[in-house]
């Protein structure tokens, strides 16, 4: 029998998809929104959130009751599989650092797998796992705190996020990957790129690692501008960058 490719998808956040289209099946995880928190004991609160629940739901259940450790996801968008994926990451800090477990669909014949945060390989914005295998949810360890403590906190981070994110247009999210001597925004600025345009794909004024939709931007426009910030990078400072946003289809 002939094999249909397919490929797991949470809020359609970090991903562009190619003008061709993806030649498969796009599995759709938003129904499974399960989350539930169990207590640990000694302070520790185990908190298991299934694929599909939005990161903002998340945590806004931690400043809720009173749990710290997930504060940095706040503004973050998208779901807890994508943030497991990507190993998402903001203010220092990554979800590597609060997941204990992962529930992993990789061979149906085997089943639903929970495997340990020490059996999996985190790199920067990336888990080292083949790309067709489904993550179900996962379980994070997180604090108890002081609920004002949390709050204040994540009102700081959502106010950064809006004071320097270009959240009034359309985006992917963080076109690149920060190389480690230097944030990929502050390379594309001392290149002069922001406010480099290709049809309505726009780099954006406000942060240079957002690539911004200024109307009717297409996939095809993006890629293209992706290309030549990388091409212009690279002559400017001898830095290539590397895509941190998904890329799929054909």
């Amino acid at each position: 029998a002939r094999r249909i490719p397919f490929l797991p998808v949470g809020n359609w956040t970090n991903l562009i998809v190619r003008g061709g289209g993806y030649r498969g099946v796009l599995i759709s995880l938003t129904g499974l929104h399960g989350l539930e928190i169990r207590d640990s004991g000694e302070g520790e609160v185990r908190v298991e959130a299934e694929a599909g629940v939005a990161l903002s739901e998340l945590v806004t259940l931690s400043m809720h009751e009173g749990l710290t450790g997930i504060e940095f996801c706040a503004g973050i968008p998208g779901s807890v599989g994508g943030a497991v994926r990507m190993n998402a990451g903001a203010c220092g800090s990554e979800i590597k650092d609060v997941v204990i477990t992962v529930r992993l669909l990789a061979d149906p014949a085997e089943g639903i797998r929970t495997v340990t945060r020490d059996s999996l390989i985190f790199g920067y914005r990336n888990l080292d796992l083949p790309a067709e295998t489904i993550i179900i949810g996962a379980a994070f360890r997180l604090k108890r705190g002081e609920q004002e403590k949390i709050a204040g906190r994540i009102r700081e981070i959502l106010s950064l996020r809006k004071e320097k994110h270009p959240l009034e247009f359309r985006n992917a999210g963080s076109i690149f990957k920060n190389p480690r001597e230097i944030p990929a925004g502050r390379l594309i600025e001392s290149a002069g790129l922001k406010g480099l345009r290709i049809g309505d794909a726009e780099v954006s004024a406000k942060h240079g690692n957002f690539i911004v939709n200024r109307g009717q931007a297409s996939a095809a426009e993006v890629l293209s501008l992706i290309d030549l910030v990388q091409k212009r990078v690279f002559e400017a400072t001898g830095h290539s960058l590397e895509t941190e946003v998904r890329i799929i289809g054909e």
